[in-house]
């Protein structure tokens, strides 16, 4: 939201060191303020006070397996950028079924997370049988204004709160119960419509998070059963490599000659139809410029946008299913290469290798990191077709064979040099729209601007029905917008307009 409300003393007084226990951190001595008064703590709004079994238990290293049908989730699952699980081989382990101790998940929990990344949160999207929490995690036993409570908590009023509560520095944060006494503020003006309109936002950015899930999936499923469904009829025979292969492909890699690889390159190499390399079908990579300071000179930040500056776009930020989940700025005097419509931005190497992200619209001044790069293709390649490609290279993600494809095998960076080992199906036209739509539909345009609180979620829901990854992003973005303005005007004790739109959303009475 962009407000500060913690205050900071300019002196203190002796008999408030003595108060605060003789310490002298800086930290003790700030305050949290804000305009609306109408504010009670967590924990006034839980059905019942926290007990020892809605908090998770500790499982050792030693009790992690490859695979079991028993989980571990631990804090890293929950995360800033999102409201759901963030489920991924280091967030959710598999444990021995000996180290399992149950506890009934159930769609619709909240966990919030006392250690680590304090104060984070998310909401269950399902059951979650044979899964348990970890020590860090609590599930709040809390029924009434669940959604109002996740999307306050999830705010930067709840954030600085936490940072005020349990200060940073130390290697592990532990934050023990200090988030219930967080303050959680509630509207003195229209208060009833006013939670009411912030529960049908958040409902609808978590349906919305659900629905980007779904599409992902079904992205990978369907190019897994058209290639399944559609092999020559030569069976998979594993071979040891022959030096003639090791010598064409200049590699000593041994992911790239292991069964497991080859049996899943195999799926594309013996489709019916043929393929390509990514480089045979045009395509090329150009690396971002280096944003170190040492190489452009100067430069300023910003996480809001500013005439002039570039918009930056990072592997980091790309999420696995193809969004952007944070926009920064950057302002330069040397000029940056940028990025233009019908471009894919894809991770080299690091946490975001592999990730890609398409531009659909026409923006000017998008720019991205060294570790980003720009794949373009010098052919007048169509939208769909573009985006087909983006979805095989997620397919190949997500399959571990960017990995493989990484300079050094799993782990490695994955350089526009290499691109001649990713192979693309030629799919058919109408296979490849399908899949394409998955991600971006054109037809899906959304404007809830003549929505109210009886016909919103009834027109969200139609929308999600037809909308692809992008459109649903995007409609999510503009949702997010309209509730931290909401809850800015909650917290600075400001009535709050019921419309979904934004231009028309803030009555600033200031």
């Amino acid at each position: 939201m962009g407000y500060d409300y913690i205050s900071v003393p300019l002196f203190t007084t002796l008999n408030e060191i003595i108060k605060k226990g003789y310490t002298l951190s800086a930290t003790q001595y700030k305050s949290f303020n804000i305009p609306n008064k109408n504010a009670k703590p967590l924990s006034r709004f839980l059905d019942r006070e926290l007990k020892r079994s809605d908090l998770g238990n500790e499982v050792g290293s030693d009790c992690y397996v490859e695979e079991s049908g028993y989980s571990f989730i631990k804090t890293k699952a929950l995360q800033p950028e999102s409201f759901l699980l963030d489920v991924t081989k280091e967030s959710v382990q598999c444990v021995t079924p000996q180290s399992y101790i149950p506890m009934t998940l159930k769609k619709g929990d909240i966990l919030i997370s006392k250690d680590s990344n304090v104060g984070e949160i998310v909401i269950l999207d399902k059951d979650y049988q044979n899964h348990m929490l970890c020590g860090g995690l609590y599930r709040l036993p809390v029924t009434k204004l669940k959604y109002y409570l996740l999307a306050m908590i999830k705010s930067d009023v709840f954030r600085q709160q936490i940072d005020f509560l349990v200060p940073r520095g130390s290697t592990i944060r532990h934050g023990k119960t200090k988030f219930l006494d967080c303050l959680i503020p509630l509207p003195n003006k229209n208060s009833n419509e006013t939670i009411c309109f912030v529960e049908l936002l958040m409902r609808a950015i978590i349906n919305k998070e659900i629905a980007i899930k779904q599409r992902h999936s079904q992205i990978l499923d369907e190019i897994q059963t058209e290639l399944v469904g559609n092999q020559c009829k030569k069976g998979f025979v594993y071979e040891l490599p022959k030096i003639s292969e090791i010598m064409a492909l200049d590699r000593m890699d041994s992911a790239l000659y292991s069964e497991e690889f080859k049996k899943k390159e195999f799926l594309i190499t013996n489709y019916k139809n043929g393929y390509q390399s990514l480089t045979e079908k045009g395509y090329r990579g150009i690396r971002g410029t280096s944003l170190e300071n040492n190489f452009i000179k100067n430069r300023i930040d910003s996480d809001v946008f500013v005439e002039g500056f570039y918009k930056l776009i990072i592997p980091t930020n790309i999420t696995r299913y193809g969004t952007v989940a944070k926009t920064t700025f950057i302002g330069t005097s040397t000029k940056l290469k940028t990025i233009k419509q019908k471009d894919i931005i894809f991770g080299g190497e690091g946490y975001g290798k592999g990730k890609s992200f398409v531009v659909i619209e026409k923006e000017d001044n998008i720019a991205t990191n060294y570790h980003g790069i720009r794949i373009t293709n010098k052919k007048e390649e169509t939208l769909t077709s573009i985006i087909f490609v983006k979805c095989m290279l997620t397919y190949l993600r997500e399959h571990g064979l960017i990995d493989s494809y990484g300079v050094g095998g799993n782990g490695g960076h994955f350089a526009p040099a290499y691109f001649y080992l990713a192979k693309i199906p030629n799919f058919p036209n109408e296979k490849q729209s399908e899949i394409a739509k998955l991600y971006y539909n054109p037809m899906a345009k959304y404007d809830a601007s003549a929505c109210n609180l009886d016909s919103f979620i009834e027109y969200d829901n139609l929308f999600n029905e037809t909308a692809g990854i992008y459109d649903l992003d995007k409609s999510m973005k503009q949702l997010k917008a309209l509730l931290d303005d909401a809850i800015r005007n909650i917290v600075e004790d400001r009535e709050v307009a019921i419309q979904f739109s934004l231009a028309t959303s803030t009555k600033n009475e200031d």
